[in-house]
């Protein structure tokens, strides 16, 4: 074995020159690079029983030249190939839950009477792990996150009637310890491709990990932060669905998104390009061709190993997994607002208006609404829930949410304001129908009305009747305009008289349209 303390390859080079070229003594040769004798015999030694001759190291990287001379003594002996046979058992049972290398060497010792003291145990361990190239992924214990992101390439489908190209999203998730893997087209990074993408994933798996962990795209993290990144609010409702934790990869930190990028390579040459010839005509063909091809690739032994992702999740990491919901996920939205001073708030997707108790009229209050449900907050209290309607302009109210010397107002409805008005005239009737078909609140359109009723009682109804036609005619339908005209007594005017309102005085200064031939 060689020396634990790494020597520079500077002087291991130099070294094999005095050695070979020189003809010193690999004892003096130690002395006089100042690295221990020990060291010095093992390398000489290595270079031996490599076979290569000393011009052409020159030609050889570093690495070659280390991996070609660093013999080991253990690999003759019958103790060291016995605890070496173990060690890809040894991998796998460290990504279980509790299990460590301190637990590994108990039972190893206590099934071997000739067996390694821990820390030769560690030791050799450690050098194994490093010769397999195993990277941070193997620390990673079974069940405890999922990695996922968006591949920075994109896939396309055709219409076949248009021609017309559309491109795609590819969703990517990683478990940590198996590497199980998942992948899927979307139609963009939104919000609700991106939490459909991650439910379908953990559908896929049949579990749900302790934590997810994104990159910081939008749909993810509002505000990334090295300590305490802002989640996207629908995120993580999502993720207290599933009770599971959102933790996001640090930013400038590569080794946290490692494992997933990783992936990303492989979706590139082992899924994207065996369908690289391939013409896709939907979302739903496409999907099911990345699908085949991931099925090859879970399935395909990991390099060097004798076992494969999918073999490694269903030994080690499925049962390590929490249960999913029986329910899925229905995507939820939030949306600050202020209670509006008919104590009500405006869900802006819907142009909908719904009620909150009238003591919260002027606050600012938080609306999260489901596909079906409508739920408002006030300082983390829900204060009032309604079924979601997307009627536009509409207004969905409770009878309880109104001021108790306001609640005789439920008794007023359209059909009843306009059976007043038609008692008077039908161009009354017309009127009141105008203002009721306003997108405005039912409460101010029906004291728009009671105001106008009251005009009738204050004028001639005749003078009343007129100044309503007049409205209808200039198609001004306003309390506020009805009342200006039985004011003015604008309602007996003639045309001629109405258009000289509206004409220039005749003045030497004003210039006619020959000058601007």
């Amino acid at each position: 074995m060689m020396a634990n303390n790494a020597i520079e390859m500077r002087k291991i080079r130099e070294l094999l020159r005095l050695k070979f070229e020189q003809q010193q003594s690999a004892r003096k040769s130690a002395i006089i690079l100042k690295i221990g004798k020990t060291a010095a015999s093992q390398y000489v030694a290595g270079f031996k029983s490599s076979g290569l001759d000393i011009q052409s190291i020159s030609q050889m990287s570093d690495s070659d030249l280390l991996k070609a001379i660093n013999i080991k003594k253990e690999t003759t002996n019958a103790k060291y190939q016995e605890l070496c046979s173990q060690f890809s058992y040894f991998e796998k049972e460290l990504k279980r839950v509790g299990v460590t290398l301190q637990l590994l060497w108990q039972e190893y010792s206590q099934s071997h009477a000739d067996c390694y003291g821990y820390s030769q145990f560690c030791h050799h361990y450690f050098h194994w792990r490093k010769d397999q190239k195993v990277s941070m992924h193997m620390e990673h214990k079974a069940g405890d996150k999922m990695f996922v992101d968006f591949t920075g390439k994109k896939l396309s489908t055709v219409n076949a009637e248009t021609g017309e190209i559309t491109e795609y999203e590819v969703f990517v998730s990683i478990l940590g310890a198996s590497q199980y893997a998942y992948i899927e087209a979307v139609l963009s990074q939104t919000k609700t491709d991106w939490i459909m993408s991650n439910e379908h994933a953990l559908r896929y798996y049949g579990g749900v990990p302790a934590a997810i962990v994104p990159d910081c795209l939008k749909s993810a993290v509002t505000h990334p932060d090295k300590y305490e990144p802002q989640i996207n609010e629908s995120f993580h409702d999502f993720s207290a669905h599933y009770h599971t934790s959102i933790v996001p990869a640090r930013a400038l930190h590569p080794k946290d998104k490692s494992l997933v990028e990783n992936y990303v390579r492989n979706a590139y040459t082992q899924i994207f390009a065996p369908l690289r010839n391939i013409t896709f005509f939907s979302l739903a063909e496409l999907n099911n061709a990345l699908w085949e091809q991931l099925d090859i690739f879970n399935n395909k032994n990991f390099q060097g190993k004798e076992y494969s992702r999918k073999l490694l999740f269903n030994e080690i990491e499925q049962e390590q997994l929490q249960e999913l919901p029986l329910q899925l996920y229905d995507f939820k939205t939030f949306n600050n607002s202020k209670v509006q001073y008919n104590h009500h708030v405006y869900l802006k997707e819907d142009k909908h208006y719904y009620s909150v108790p009238f003591l919260y009229t002027g606050k600012k209050v938080l609306i999260t609404s489901t596909s079906t449900l409508v739920e408002i907050y006030f300082n983390n209290s829900r204060i009032a829930t309604h079924q979601r309607n997307r009627h536009q302009y509409g207004y969905t109210t409770k009878q309880e949410h109104r001021p108790l010397n306001h609640q005789y107002i439920s008794d007023w409805n359209p059909t009843r304001f306009k059976s007043w008005g038609h008692s008077i005239s039908t161009e009354v009737e017309e009127v009141i129908a105008n203002i009721l078909d306003r997108p405005e609140h039912p409460e101010q359109a029906y004291r728009t009305c009671m105001g106008l009723l009251n005009l009738e009682k204050k004028h001639e109804r005749d003078n009343f009747i007129k100044a309503c036609k007049k409205a209808l005619v200039v198609k001004c339908v306003t309390y506020k305009f009805i009342k200006n005209i039985l004011t003015t007594k604008a309602f007996n005017l003639s045309v001629d008289e109405e258009l000289s309102l509206f004409s220039l005085p005749k003045h030497d200064n004003i210039r006619g349209k020959s000058m601007y031939n």
